[in-house]
């Protein structure tokens, strides 16, 4: 068979060159197998390829490498070329390898080689000259390392063959595969170990609980390495698994959660298919059985005993009673009630929060003296059934509960809830009131005493008998001031006096009649001067602060006085009274007011009465209104003025006002005047209105700002002329005041100069009128500034006067300015 394999493979390799293609592969299958690594037996394969050759894994490879040669020209056929090749097969190298010896994995050989150590073999890559070795003159390849396939599971390497003597290549560079065999040196193991799983109890056989997985780092493309088989090490009896899938199911049904609720299982994992000689991995499943409804209630007893004294207040709670449930969580939950109707009217029964325990409460009072003990049937139930469990019920429970009253010893009580007294106002101190009784209700009949709780009323006017509960007055009570007392009376035990009860105590002043009534009126009676006679003018009323009950009031004249010739009363019998007049033609030029004296008489007893006297004002009613109303006029002459002194009045106020009125107007015209600063005047007359060169303020015989705004000088030069000094004396101030005098004040007249210095001074002075007014007037204020400015700010200088010297030295330019200003002054003196 080998020999014809072999024939197989010269005939394609003939084949392929006659072909003359270079690419193209011939393929032929050989049996020789590398047994010994005892693995079984691979095909190989021929492969012709140009230059570098990649072998894939898992196969095995004859190469013959060829390259192509260029012929010098003149040369033989260009597509003949030397045959050359690798020649190796598929390496394998096996994992974990202890032996004392390198393992061999296999044999570079070239066809160039003709073994007489012309070739040495060269190898690079993965693991070259450190895990792999080779022999360079035999090409045998050998590991020398033990290697792990989990990893790494092949190393990729490059062989080349050079001549040992010129380094030629005989070989181009080729890669190949050395893969890493695997053996069976890993066990199963659970990543996620142990487990944790459940399921309802009392669940049937083959209910499905959890599915487990074990890995295997193996290789599960070789033999049975990776195939892992599944079983149940402990606790077979209650559950199975699947060997395959790993899904474990109950193995036993009605597993009770009540009996056992925790299960650990031990589940292991073999691979080699469960084989012997397989590896093994274990882990723990650890099952817990939910609950289910599957258990009643039950009482623990059938009879229960609970004390409950009387004092018990309604509402609260008086004791707990439970039925107990094996089961857990809703499944636990209970409902309670008593079904017997004595116990029900008595008392009522609830779950708690957690719903496992009835709570019972008190609904009415108890009384130990009516009744000693209560009988109750109380019955427990699941409020959650589940119907697949319902042949175990039912699902209840009743048990007898006895509520034994129990004495205690109570505070006095009251018959009544509350007392009302009365007493009549003015009565003595130490009046009887009423009383008030307690009574203990316990059998012992203990003594009781009474006390009024001060702190809680704060009143002083009753005082109570300790032993006999009587109330007494200890002050005369004004019904008027005060109609109504409440007291707190308290009954407590001697024996025990915190056992104390209160009562409330209202105690009513009754009227007696100690008030005397009196006529209702709010202003004066109107009486119109066109009343006629027997026409009523006014209803009035009395009134009491006594009780209404004292009966109605009776309203009459006095007899001792001589009867009123102008007006009569009425009584209407109905507590009321009117006014009427007995005359007509009322007047009240004549008689403005009337007095009318009543007397009014209550119903009590003894009858009080008193006597008012009412005002009657006579005055021209205005018509139209439902109450008799004066004019307005009436008003005025209720001050005594006539007419014509009225009209008087409104005459001088009249001249009064247009006094007032022309004298703002006088003043506002006067405050009208316009600023120096904004005057037309003052801007006219600070214009320069010629052409001609030279001269100073006085070419434009305008006003000098500073003098004018200088107050201080001008007040100073008033106090010295008018003490009619010398005039060197004003002239001297002149120039302090304005800098320099005007050559009209140094005129030899010198009536003219003080009249103008005085009329100067009297203007500055004026507060009535601005001061420009008087200075238009007299057309001149101060001289020219030598520095050429009119500020209102420049101080007071010593005098100046220009010399002429300064002028020729300074400004020589200004020579006939000088003259001419010297000549202009002199005409002003003239």
């Amino acid at each position: 068979m080998r020999a014809c394999l072999s024939s197989l493979l010269l005939g394609l390799f003939a084949l392929q060159r006659s072909l003359g293609s270079p690419s193209t592969a011939g393929l032929g299958l050989n049996t020789h197998a590398h047994n010994r690594t005892g693995l079984p037996a691979g095909p190989v394969l021929n492969a012709h390829a140009h230059n570098r050759t990649r072998l894939s894994a898992g196969s095995v490879l004859n190469a013959h490498a060829q390259n192509r040669t260029k012929l010098p020209e003149g040369g033989k056929d260009p597509h003949h070329r030397p045959k050359r090749g690798w020649v190796w097969n598929q390496f394998y190298v096996l994992e974990e390898h202890i032996g004392p010896e390198p393992q061999y994995v296999g044999k570079l050989r070239s066809n160039s080689d003709k073994g007489d150590g012309s070739v040495r073999y060269l190898l690079s890559g993965e693991g070259a000259g450190t895990i792999f070795t080779i022999n360079e003159s035999t090409g045998d390849i050998h590991a020398t390392k033990s290697l792990d396939r989990e990893k790494k599971n092949h190393y990729v390497l490059h062989a080349r063959a050079i001549h040992s003597v010129t380094h030629h290549t005989v070989e181009p560079e080729s890669e190949f595969i050395i893969k890493v065999q695997d053996v069976n040196d890993n066990a199963p193991t659970f990543p996620n170990s142990p487990f944790t799983a459940s399921v309802p109890e009392m669940a049937d056989i083959g209910t499905s609980v959890i599915q487990i997985t074990a890995t295997d780092a193996d290789d599960p493309t070789y033999g049975n390495s990776a195939r892992i088989v599944y079983s149940v090490l402990q606790g077979q009896a209650y559950f199975s698994i699947d060997p395959k899938t790993g899904v474990i199911r109950t193995a036993l049904a009605n597993m009770d959660r009540e009996t056992r609720e925790m299960y650990s299982i031990i589940i292991q994992a073999k691979d080699m298919a469960g084989s012997v000689g397989g590896l093994s991995g274990s882990t723990t499943v650890n099952i817990t059985l939910t609950d289910v409804n599957d258990n009643p209630p039950r009482f623990p007893q059938k009879n229960y005993q609970l004390y409950v004294p009387e004092s018990a207040q309604v509402g609260k709670a008086v004791g707990k009673i439970k039925a107990n449930d094996e089961d857990l969580g809703i499944n636990a939950e209970m409902e309670y009630k008593i079904t017997n109707e004595e116990g029900a009217a008595m008392f009522s029964i609830s779950a708690d929060s957690d719903k496992r325990e009835g709570v019972i409460s008190l609904k009415k009072h108890l009384d130990y003296e009516k009744k000693k003990a209560y009988t109750l049937s109380i019955e427990g139930a699941n409020t959650h059934l589940d119907p697949r469990f319902s042949h175990l019920g039912p699902f209840t429970d009743t048990t007898m509960l006895k509520i034994i009253v129990g004495d205690v010893d109570e505070a006095p009580i009251f018959p009544m809830d509350y007392y009302i007294m009365d007493v009549y106002e003015n009565a003595p101190a130490g009046t009887d009131v009423g009383v008030v009784t307690a009574q203990d209700p316990d059998n012992a009949r203990g003594k009781i005493r009474y006390s009024i709780d001060e702190s809680a009323d704060g009143e002083t006017l009753f005082s109570i008998d300790d032993n006999s509960g009587l109330i007494k007055t200890t002050a005369s009570l004004d019904r008027e001031g005060v109609a109504w007392h409440n007291i707190t009376v308290s009954a407590a035990e001697v024996d025990n006096p915190k056992l104390v009860s209160f009562v409330q105590v209202t105690v009513q002043v009754l009227d007696v009649n100690d008030n005397t009534p009196y006529v209702q009126t709010d202003s004066d009676i109107i009486v119109c001067e066109s009343t006629k006679a027997g026409q009523v003018i006014q209803t009035i009323r009395a009134k009491d602060r006594d009780n209404f009950a004292n009966g109605r009031f009776s309203f009459a004249l006095p007899a001792d006085v001589p009867a009123n010739p102008n007006f009569t009363l009425k009584d209407n019998e109905d507590s009321s009274a009117s006014i009427v007049a007995r005359r007509s033609g009322f007047s009240r030029a004549d008689q403005e007011l009337h007095q009318l004296a009543v007397v009014v008489w209550d119903g009590g007893e003894p009858a009080l009465s008193s006597t008012t006297a009412l005002t009657l004002r006579v005055c021209p009613c205005q018509r139209g209104l439902r109450s008799p109303t004066c004019r307005p006029q009436a008003f005025f002459s209720s001050a005594g003025l006539s007419t014509g002194a009225l009209i008087a009045i409104l005459l001088c106020v009249l001249i009064l006002l247009a006094i007032v009125v022309l004298f703002v107007t006088l003043r506002s015209k006067k405050s009208k005047k316009e600023t120096l600063i904004i005057s037309e005047e003052d801007i006219r007359e600070n214009v320069v209105t010629y052409d001609d060169e030279g001269g100073g303020e006085e070419d434009t015989e305008a006003f000098d700002m500073a003098a004018l705004r200088n107050p201080e000088a001008a007040a100073e030069a008033g106090k010295k002329c008018k003490r009619r000094k010398e005039e060197a004396q004003c002239e001297q101030f002149g120039a302090v005041g304005v800098k320099t005098l005007s050559p009209s004040l140094s005129l030899p007249v010198q009536d003219i100069q003080e009249v103008i210095q005085l009329k100067v001074v009297e203007a500055d002075q004026d507060t009535s009128g601005p001061p420009y007014d008087s200075l238009q007037t007299y057309a001149y204020e101060g001289q020219g500034s030598p520095s050429g400015s009119i500020s209102s700010l420049d101080l007071p200088d010593p005098p100046y006067e220009p010399d002429t010297l300064d002028l020729d030295a300074s400004w020589p330019d200004v020579h006939s300015l000088a003259a001419l200003f010297q000549e202009r002054s002199s005409q002003h003196t003239l």
